[in-house]
């Protein structure tokens, strides 16, 4: 865990200077110089030195906990998807890839938007017999490519209410099973692979997608809505604080966008263009514990939260560092409820 507290985005909010310089990487170097690479990355691609960034990563156990290695998966993906010429001898560099780690290979190649991801995949498969499982799952379309990923899930109608409600045996005992479904709403870490693959390529792809997440910062719906979109909008603005085409980027899209997605957006520009972060994450603490108190638009009462529990959620890498977190060895996951993690650390932060 102590080396997946630090992320990239920590040692520019944390030290502005050290973006002016990118350095090579040596397969030796700390997982400190790989971070600020990475956040430089977009600016001056280094292709070349990739295979040694992700050595790094590999043998700083960067990934061992899945969770908390959004940021890192998507720069690898963004890596492989930007040069579809040379992607197959960038993958092929990364092994000999540590047993345990092999996932990382298989998900980013998925995650890469390389049109021909499936038959790299395929070829690459033989040097991972482990993941056998989870290479057929990407194939098949059993787990869905991050493009592929619902923002979240549709809910059903009052036809398809009503047609369980006749069709289901009341006396059946029903059998609750393991919710695995992918959605931007249920897994945040996938709003740092976004990040990440930013890093890598400087697409505007990831950053439309995390705009779609703006309106949940409004929700009053769910509270991992709530927080994802809270993290959504606080790191745009951090973000484009220092970054000035991605200012300017997302100033350009304000008036195309739905009204949902407007209200937050001028919020994220306005912070963005007078540095002014503070009020933006006061209010989404204020936020959270107004939803806490009263429940969901949907139940307003006092039963409600405990009738629907709330599971905890990592708060991700890029997000814990875009929040300003400071301390060396901090962990990125917050225990207890997504509520509860997102007030006791941003409270910290005051």
């Amino acid at each position: 865990m102590r080396y997946t507290a630090l992320v990239v985005a920590f040692l520019l909010l944390g030290n502005p200077a050290l973006a002016a310089v990118t350095p090579e990487i040596d397969p030796r170097a700390s997982l400190t110089v790989v971070q600020q690479w990475i956040y430089n990355y977009r600016a001056k691609p280094d292709y070349a030195h990739v295979p040694a960034a992700v050595r790094v990563l590999f043998h700083s156990q960067t990934f061992k906990e899945p969770e908390n290695a959004g940021i890192y998966v998507g720069f690898i993906a963004g890596a492989i998807g930007s040069n579809p010429a040379k992607a197959e001898q960038l993958v092929n560099s990364f092994f000999p890839v540590p047993p345990e780690d092999e996932w990382v290979i298989v998900r980013a190649v998925a995650y890469s938007g390389l049109p021909g991801w499936r038959n790299l995949l395929r070829r690459i498969a033989q040097k991972m017999p482990g993941r056998r499982v989870m290479i057929d799952s990407y194939l098949n379309g059993t787990l869905p490519t991050l493009g592929e990923i619902p923002l979240e899930e549709e809910r059903p109608g009052m036809l398809d209410k009503l047609r369980g409600a006749f069709t289901r045996n009341p006396f059946a005992k029903e059998e609750k099973k393991l919710d695995t479904r992918i959605t931007f709403a249920s897994n945040q870490d996938l709003l740092d692979t976004l990040w990440g693959y930013y890093f890598a390529t400087g697409s505007h792809a990831p950053i439309l997608r995390i705009m779609q997440m703006l309106p949940w910062s409004k929700s009053r719906d769910t509270i991992d809505k709530l927080t994802i979109g809270s993290m959504a909008r606080y790191t745009l603005a951090s973000y484009a604080v220092r970054d000035a085409a991605l200012r300017e980027f997302l100033r350009s899209q304000l008036p195309r966008q739905p009204e949902p997605v407007k209200g937050p957006l001028s919020e994220v520009i306005r912070a963005a263009d007078t540095v002014q972060l503070g009020p933006v994450r006061k209010d989404a603490i204020a936020a959270v514990e107004e939803l806490k108190t009263k429940g969901s638009d949907a139940r307003r009462n006092l039963d409600f939260w405990g009738q629907v529990g709330v599971g905890a959620i990592a708060l991700g890498c890029v997000s814990a560092a875009a929040l300003g977190q400071v301390a060396v060895g901090i962990p990125c996951v917050i225990g207890g409820s997504a509520s509860q993690g997102l007030l006791s650390f941003w409270e910290k932060q005051q």
